[in-house]
């Protein structure tokens, strides 16, 4: 399996989401080469989830921390962000719609689910908590309500899209930025 050969290769940081669908395939792979009788100790792996946009009321967050948990074979994640600061309805569709094809939306706000999150935190089943595609005045209410302030924000960074006022105000407030699709992207030429 493709996490044996990346661990094996010296990968250390695992960025997983529910939404991947990859998790149970990851969990494999982590139990195989990770752990107290293992070449490769848990404390040397940083495996990061995230909660999907159907599962941002409070009560959905722990249910999908533990989903996530029970398929990675994890007892914690070193870091669990909500993926998308806008929360779709709740439901079994990764994308539910409406009959003309539009996607249902929710109302829950993001701050409920940061509560959520903090409690995460409290309960040792993450190390840390973060935000995925947050904008700056999204990642200032976040920071508004925090008792537990985000570690980081993972947003897509690129040369043809380099975030530098973001990436800026992260600093300014203390997140640590990690880029995804770090080499661009096919829709993103110019």
């Amino acid at each position: 399996a493709l996490p044996i050969y990346a661990l094996g290769a010296g990968y250390r940081h695992i960025d997983c989401a529910s939404l991947y669908g990859n998790e149970a395939e990851v969990g494999e792979g982590l139990q195989e080469c990770v752990g107290p009788e293992k070449q490769i100790k848990r404390e040397e792996v940083f495996v990061t989830s995230k909660l999907w946009n159907t599962k941002h009321h409070p009560e959905d967050v722990e249910p999908a921390l533990r989903k996530s948990l029970l398929d990675l074979k994890l007892d914690y994640l070193d870091l669990y962000l909500i993926h998308w600061p806008y929360a779709f309805q709740r439901g079994s569709a990764d994308f539910p719609r409406n009959a003309d094809g539009t996607l249902l939306y929710d109302f829950i706000d993001y701050k409920e689910t940061w509560k959520a999150m903090e409690k995460l935190v409290e309960s040792r089943l993450v190390r840390a908590i973060g935000i995925s595609n947050f904008n700056s005045r999204q990642i200032d209410d976040i920071i508004s309500v925090a008792t537990v302030k985000p570690a980081v924000l993972q947003v897509e960074c690129h040369p043809y899209l380099a975030q530098h006022e973001l990436i800026a105000h992260c600093h300014a407030q203390g997140l640590v930025v990690t880029a995804y699709s770090p080499l661009g992207t096919p829709d993103r030429k110019s």
